[in-house]
């Protein structure tokens, strides 16, 4: 589970929720009709703009928002530097006895045992990390589309509920009570967007972009291990991929 996202969502729900309940009618902040528009009208653009797949799949993407996936970097560096060794010392056809935790690292490294070329090697796995890369931005494009399209629906809810209103001038004490209803598809769109839709994009793109390091980190250590580059070398190397305070070897820190 990601903490920080976790914490974000609990702490922001708090709040919300506190300052509703603290009021003198929070019942007022639940209004059928306005949640129909907003949420009703939200998804039913991201189905026009994407495809039920894409949709449907983004709601199984978001979840690696509220999870850490994949090794931790200098665990990577740490197992390709260990299969150096290996390497080094028994030839590339012991490796693939070695037990190898992350899948594509194990990929790559069979690639290797298997005698293809580095060049191959290369090619091959970074189309893969692209065509990666590619699907989760599609996932990022859904919840920044109704990042987009939630407070315009807000907007377009409370427009509604204006002309409504705006229809029954001759009861000025309805006035009041209809202006509140027809804000709230406002505040609908605006709290949508902006505390679920919009940042769980941005930790999606996160993500992506902590995995794609990975990969890519993986790509060249492998092709380390297949030019023969001697181990110490090579974790010097790979480091340049960690912020400098994340760094073992001194050198590499400077």
């Amino acid at each position: 589970m990601d903490l920080a996202t976790l914490i974000g969502v609990v702490l922001g729900s708090v709040l919300l929720m506190g300052a509703i309940l603290l009021g003198d009618a929070p019942g007022i902040f639940f209004n059928p009709p306005s949640v129909l528009i907003v949420f009703g009208g939200t998804l039913a653009t991201a189905m026009i703009r994407f495809s039920m797949a894409d949709v449907i799949n983004s709601a199984k993407i978001a979840m690696n928002a509220f999870t850490m996936r994949g090794n931790n970097p200098q665990e990577v560096i740490a197992e390709i530097v260990n299969l150096a060794h290996v390497a080094r010392k028994n030839g590339l056809i012991v490796l693939e006895q070695q037990p190898i935790t992350d899948p594509f690292l194990k990929k790559a490294i069979m690639y290797c045992v298997d005698g293809h070329e580095a060049d191959f090697i290369e090619e091959v796995l970074q189309k893969e990390v692209d065509l990666t890369i590619t699907r989760h931005q599609v996932g990022q494009q859904v919840f920044n589309g109704m990042g987009t399209s939630a407070p315009a629906f807000g907007m377009i809810g409370t427009l509604v509920g204006l002309v409504q209103m705006l229809s029954v001038m001759d009861d000025p004490a309805s006035i009041g009570p209809g202006m509140a209803v027809a804000l709230l598809t406002t505040l609908y769109g605006a709290v949508l967007a902006n505390f679920l839709f919009i940042p769980i994009a941005d930790k999606l793109a996160l993500r992506s972009q902590e995995e794609e390091q990975n990969r890519q980190l993986i790509i060249e250590g492998v092709l380390g291990i297949l030019k023969g580059l001697n181990p110490r070398v090579m974790e010097e190397f790979l480091e340049t991929f960690l912020p400098p305070k994340d760094r073992k070897n001194a050198m590499a820190g400077r």
